[in-house]
Formats: structure tokens, C-alpha cells, sequence
């Protein structure tokens, strides 16, 4: 099917054949022949690289160019700014795009001025709760990855989402993207729509097992040479020799790094003079991104031309990794699987190092088969690779039969509804109700009907769970105590709040019986909620943290028994977190912090992103109410936004500054920005850089008056806080 002949405006035909696309791929094709043009509702369920996201862009460009309006939501916040970047290429064509990343009170009318809008789906969740007017203009919805459905942290809300969306606009077309699943029919038939279910690719992915020094696949097999001891390290060079990249999927963080410096020295070897130049830049701006021994073990790697990527490094660093792998420089990442999770780095091999995973509960376990079919679907890049080659290893030929027949020849799993506990229905009942969509129990439960839960269970058990939320509720003062279902002033500032009704009860509980509110008392709150991440308990960890406990016992609003040990350590890995915020606002340097706690510098952020939103909370829920704290939660939120002691706050509200630059400033007697007034820009250049002190004074309305003294100078980790600070407030992003 060419592109000529869609039912398209003209200069969305030109905009492609100028961009070399002037043939549908077979599943495409399949979907405009299914009404995809037509407003009607589809699931692709289509292999990594089939072209799911031309399908979401036909559809939107199709209706915002008849006058209605396109919501992308995606799962993760890197996605949402991969899919920003490509849809503003759409503005020749006089389309306007933009991407929510406000906090989660904010309405962001603002955004209503684009055609398209990217969210994630706990963003577009938000602004439903807080009844921002443009989303009932939504005329094509995209729910990118839906198979997420099946996640137990993303997938309720993704799933209410769509119910919401659906019955706001009943008339708007919804498009489902999704990995290959078991029962796409089944999640094609919720939505009401038609389904494309293809294994079609525009390059060829061969999947099989390595044993023995031979690559095995379903009709072939070839032997690979073996210069080193790590067969995985072979696989790799094996690529590079072919001129491909490759990427390597490892377990843990721990092994992502000592992987890529393991496949270094032979990696290396294979660059060209450009390459190590090219390298090199990205490893100095590494290093200037990051303070940490992890930002340094990454920037060796990287000048020998491999890498790791992890949600331990900082968004920066892994954006300067992604970079550098689609300039094809770098010919080797290694990753844990986030990065199959819909980010667009194809390569010619994948390798998936191991195929178990630990889990708390049960150790180590085999990783579902929809998870290995994202990882090899990566193999193969589009119109640069012969073909793709995903690769499992086996170390026993019972290991290597059981590779084949439970991976290799396996279908993916049936994806279920999690919606049906009390955790992951309380959130959402509270926030249906505030935004009256049910005024009574039999309303809320005929909302409920339209959820992938009641498709596929039939509304079992549902009604007891929802008995429970509505207790719930009007125990803690959120819903009135009447037969309507009808919020309290509280219940309504929580649901916009985006929380968890538990979290918001434990902060009030908590301010309530606190007999008096230090940094401490405040930060041990926020980290008790069920919507913090909390840190691990490490064995070295209980003795220090215990006697940390101790000593401050009077600090925390309670102290659990040590007795009931399930409870105590629970409550040791809130305090451990708790510290860790801490000692940021004090502001540790972050590679001690690293090494303290025994995490990477994305974490911090993470962490410290999570605890400024409840800490938010916090100070609006104590101002509601009347209670102690609402200031100093207040205070607290911003000094977690910077990692800063309260001293440096105007002075990093100056952006390019950053919280070692301000210590910096602050020490040389800058104060506050009254402090520049009659200073010289060159005094201020000793200290922060010529760079940086241009800014300041720019933004101070004296430009210019450093002449050639702001010639040269640059950024370097003392950003980090400002960064810490930008993007999307989000519990389920990291």
C-alpha cells in the first residue's frame, strides 16, 4: 500500500515521501484496511520495529488536521521525551506539540494551545483528577505499550485511564500499541476495537541459544571464534567484526558495569581514530555531568567504546549514552532491561546474559517470555542491518533445550488486570468519585464495568474490594458519612494531590501525633507512605541504622516494637531512606553518598524527586487541616528540590547555579542576588567560571559587562541539582 494513496492530507503524503517512506509495511497496511483512518478503534499488537508508532502518527495527523486534538501517553518519562522529539518534526506541517511534565496538581490548561500532547499515564491520570478542560477535547487517544496493563504498579492506572478517557469521549478513537501478547484478542475486544496481530518485521530477527561455541537458531547454526574467556565477550566482538553494534542484557546494575568494563579492552581495538575522538568528547562530558566514581568507571568505558545504562546513572549520563550508541560510536551497551521497555536503540545482536532475575520473595526466577521477546525484539536495525540476532546462553544442553523450548518457540503470556486489591483500586475509586463520575456505590460499580478487570473477571470479588476503599475513605474523613458517595474538602485535595489515600492518612495521622516536628520527624514521615521507594536494608546497614534509631528516637512519631521483626524492618528501611534525604539537604557530596548508601547518583534524584512531591503533600495537607508543619514542610520541599541547607535558597533560584556553585558563592560572601549589584564580573568568574557567571549576571540585567572576561568556562556537576529538580513529579517513573 503506498502512501500516496491514503486518505490524507497532501502535505502529510509530501512530509513522508520526503522522509524516504513511500510504502506501508504489511501489518500498516493491514490497519488502515482495518479503519485506522476512519476514527476506528485499534490494537496493534505487532513486533519492536514494525512501525507501530507511523500507525499512532497517521491517526493523529488525520484528525488534528480536521480540527481535533491527539493524547500520546506513554509509560516511562525518557519515552515521552523520545516521542516529543519526533512529533515535532510535524511542525511544517502547522502542528503544535507539546509534552506534560507539571507536577501532579497542576492543570496545565496551557497545554491545550497543542494538537498533540505526550503524557505518561499517571500524568494524564492527574490531569483527569484535576478536570483540565482540554482533555474533553481529545479526539485520538494512543496508549503506547499497553501490555503494561499487566504490571501491578503501572497497569491500574493505566487501565482506569482509558475507562476514564472513554467515557469523557465516547465518540474518540483509541489506539493501542503493543508488544506481542497471548491474548491480544481478548484486550482488542475491551477496547471495543478491530486488532492487528502480526510477526512481521522489515528486518529479519533470528532467535536462538549459544552452546559450546556455536550459535544456534531455527534453521542454522554457526560457530562463533572464541578469543577470550567469556562467551558473551566473544558474541560481542563477533558483532563488531560484522560491522553491527550490540547490546547485552544483564541482571543487575552490578553486572551491567563489570560487564562493560570485561568487553573493553577487546571492544577498543575495533575503533577507528574518528571513533576514539568522537569517545572522547562524550566521556569529558561525563565527567562533566557527574561527580561520582560510577560517572568515572562509565566515562573509562566509553572511550573504549562500550557502556552500561541503568536507572542508577543520572537522566544525563544515560541520555549521553543513548547518544552516543544511535551515532554509532559506542558499539556496546550493557543494561538491565529498562532499556527494552520502549526506548528506540535497536542493534545488530542481543544478548541476553541471563534469563533469571531475583526476586525477595522467591530468588531467582526465569523472566517471563513477553520480557525476553522486548529484549530480542531490539535485535535488527531498520535499513541498516542484513538482519537481527538475538542469543540466549547455555552452559548444559539441558539448559540449551530448555532455552528452546521455553523461550526461543514459546508465545508470550496472557496479560491480566491488577486492579482488583485494595491497594490498586483505593487511589481510583477516591479520584472517581471526587471528579463525579459515581455518586452512589451502583454508579462507581457501573464505572468499574468498563475496566479490563470486569472485561475479564466479571466484576468477581470486586464489589467486597470496593466495600473495603469506601470504608476506607470515610474513616479517614475523605468521603462524607452518607449514603452518596460525596467528597470531603480533604478527599478532593488528596485525589488531586495524585497520592495515595493511605499516604495522605498516615501524613495527617502522623502531624497530628507529633509532639514536636524536626528535619528528621518531617523526612521519616514522608518516607513511611507507601508511595516512597524505599531503600534496601543491606546486612552491613542494621547495626548502623538501628543505633541512628536509637539515638534519635525521640524524633520519630513512633517507634515500632523491635519485637515484631517484619514491621521493624520495614521501618529501618524508611529511616535508612529517610537519612539519605537528609543527608542530601546537608548537602553531602553525592559520590559519598553513593558510596554510604551504596547506590548511584539516579537514585538520589529519584529519591529525592519522589520525597519533594510527599513533602508537597504534606504542606498542603497540613494547611487544609490546620495543622502543624504546613512551613516547615514547606521549607523542607524546597531544600529537597536543590539538596540544600535554607541559606542557599535564593541563590539557587538563579538557574546555571546549582548546589555546589551556591556553597561556592555563598562562601565567597555572595549571599543574595543584592550581593552582585556592585560586584566585578571577574570576581565572580574566580569562583564559578566565566560561564556561569555571565548567566548570572545576564539573568541579574547586567549582560555584557563582563566583555571578554566570559570567554570561555562551562558547566560541570555542580548542575546536578537543577537538574535533580526538572522534569515530571512521579511515583512509578523510576
Amino acid at each position: 500500500m503506498k502512501i500516496e494513496s491514503l486518505d490524507l492530507p497532501g502535505e502529510v503524503k509530501r512530509f513522508y515521501q520526503d522522509s524516504g517512506i513511500l510504502e506501508l509495511y504489511p501489518p500498516q497496511a493491514e490497519a488502515v484496511e482495518k479503519g485506522l483512518l476512519e476514527g476506528e478503534n485499534l490494537l496493534a499488537a505487532i513486533p519492536t520495529a514494525s512501525g507501530k508508532t507511523l500507525l499512532a502518527e497517521l491517526a493523529m495527523l488525520k484528525s488534528v488536521l480536521s480540527g481535533g486534538k491527539a493524547l500520546y501517553i506513554v509509560p516511562l518519562r525518557a519515552l515521552a521525551s523520545e516521542k516529543f522529539r519526533r512529533f515535532k518534526e510535524f511542525s511544517g506541517l502547522g502542528i503544535r506539540v507539546g509534552i506534560s511534565t507539571g507536577d501532579y496538581d497542576r492543570r496545565d490548561e496551557e497545554l491545550g494551545i497543542n494538537d498533540i500532547i505526550v503524557a505518561t499515564s499517571e500524568k494524564t491520570d492527574s490531569l483527569l483528577r484535576n478536570e483540565t478542560t482540554w482533555m474533553q477535547e481529545i479526539s485520538v487517544v494512543v496508549a503506547d505499550e499497553v501490555h503494561l496493563i499487566d504490571s501491578p504498579d503501572r497497569g491500574p492506572t493505566l487501565e482506569v485511564t482509558l475507562a476514564k478517557l472513554r467515557r469523557m469521549n465516547p465518540s474518540c478513537q483509541v489506539l493501542a500499541l503493543s508488544a506481542t501478547v497471548g491474548n491480544a484478542g481478548e484486550l482488542a475486544d475491551w477496547l471495543g476495537g478491530g486488532l492487528v496481530l502480526s510477526e512481521w518485521r522489515p528486518t529479519e530477527l533470528r532467535e536462538g541459544v549459544f552452546f559450546s561455541g556455536t550459535y544456534y537458531c531455527r534453521d542454522r547454526e554457526r560457530p562463533v571464534e572464541q578469543p577470550t574467556k567469556d562467551e558473551a565477550v566473544n558474541l560481542v566482538l563477533d558483532t563488531l567484526q560484522e560491522g553491527g553494534q550490540c547490546l547485552v542484557f544483564e541482571s543487575s546494575r552490578k553486572n551491567c558495569a563489570g560487564f562493560a568494563k570485561k568487553a573493553a579492552p577487546g571492544v577498543k581495538k575495533t575503533l577507528s581514530a574518528e571513533d576514539k575522538e568522537t569517545l572522547g568528547r562524550i566521556a569529558d562530558e561525563v565527567l562533566e555531568n557527574s561527580e561520582t566514581d560510577l560517572g568515572t568507571t562509565l566515562a573509562a568505558c566509553i572511550r573504549s567504546g562500550t557502556a552500561f545504562h541503568h536507572a542508577g546513572l543520572s537522566s544525563a549520563l544515560r541520555e549521553l549514552v543513548e547518544e552516543g550508541f544511535r551515532a554509532g560510536r559506542i558499539k556496546l551497551i550493557s543494561s538491565t532491561p529498562t532499556l527494552a521497555a520502549g526506548l528506540n536503540l535497536p542493534a545488530r545482536r542481543v544478548v541476553i546474559r541471563s534469563y533469571r532475575r531475583y526476586s525477595p520473595e522467591a530468588g531467582m526466577q526465569p523472566i517471563p517470555v513477553l520480557e525476553y521477546k522486548q529484549m530480542a525484539g531490539r535485535a535488527g536495525r531498520p535499513r541498516l542491518d542484513p538482519y537481527g540476532e538475538a542469543v540466549l546462553l547455555a552452559k548444559s544442553y539441558e539448559e540449551f533445550v530448555f532455552l528452546f523450548d521455553n523461550y526461543v518457540e514459546a508465545g508470550a503470556e496472557d496479560i491480566w488486570s491488577k486492579l482488583g486489591t485494595e491497594n490498586a483500586l483505593r487511589t481510583h475509586v477516591l479520584s472517581t468519585v471526587a471528579n463525579g463520575f459515581a455518586r452512589t456505590k451502583e454508579e462507581l460499580m457501573d464505572f468499574l464495568e468498563a475496566t479490563f478487570f470486569a472485561f475479564q473477571y466479571s466484576n468477581f470479588g470486586l464489589s467486597a474490594v470496593v466495600d473495603e476503599c469506601l470504608g476506607f475513605l470515610r474513616q479517614e474523613g475523605m468521603l462524607e458519612d452518607s449514603e452518596a458517595l460525596l467528597p470531603t474538602m480533604l478527599g478532593k485535595l488528596v485525589s488531586k494531590l495524585y497520592i495515595d489515600p493511605l499516604s495522605a492518612a498516615r501524613i495527617v495521622k502522623g502531624l497530628s501525633d507529633a509532639e514536636s516536628l524536626t528535619e528528621l520527624t518531617l523526612l521519616h514521615l514522608v518516607c513511611s507512605t507507601p508511595d516512597m521507594r524505599l531503600l534496601y536494608m543491606r546486612s552491613q546497614d542494621y547495626e548502623e541504622v538501628n543505633d541512628f534509631v536509637m539515638t534519635h528516637a525521640d524524633e520519630f512519631v513512633k517507634v515500632p516494637s523491635s519485637f515484631d521483626m517484619v514491621e521493624y524492618e520495614w521501618f529501618l528501611g524508611e529511616v535508612k531512606t529517610a537519612r539519605l534525604v537528609l543527608e542530601w539537604i546537608r548537602e553531602r557530596p553525592e559520590n559519598e553518598l553513593c558510596v554510604k548508601f551504596g547506590i548511584g547518583e539516579g537514585d538520589i534524584r529519584a529519591i529525592a524527586d519522589i520525597a519533594e512531591w510527599i513533602m508537597h503533600v504534606a504542606a498542603q495537607l497540613a494547611g487544609l487541616l490546620g495543622l502543624k508543619g504546613a512551613k516547615e514542610a514547606a521549607g523542607l520541599e524546597k531544600r529537597i528540590h536543590y539538596g540544600a541547607g535554607p541559606e542557599l535558597m535564593e541563590l539557587l533560584d538563579m538557574k546555571g547555579v546549582g548546589r555546589v556553585r551556591a556553597r561556592k558563592l555563598y562562601d565567597a560572601g555572595f549571599r543574595s542576588s543584592a550581593d552582585f549589584a556592585g560586584a566585578a564580573p571577574e570576581r565572580v568568574a574566580a569562583v564559578v567560571g566565566p560561564k556561569i557567571a555571565e548567566r548570572i549576571f545576564r539573568q541579574l540585567g547586567r549582560a555584557g559587562q563582563g566583555g571578554s572576561e566570559f570567554s570561555a568556562g562551562g558547566q560541570g556537576p555542580e548542575d546536578e541539582a537543577e537538574k535533580a529538580g526538572a522534569g515530571q513529579k512521579t511515583f512509578n517513573d523510576f
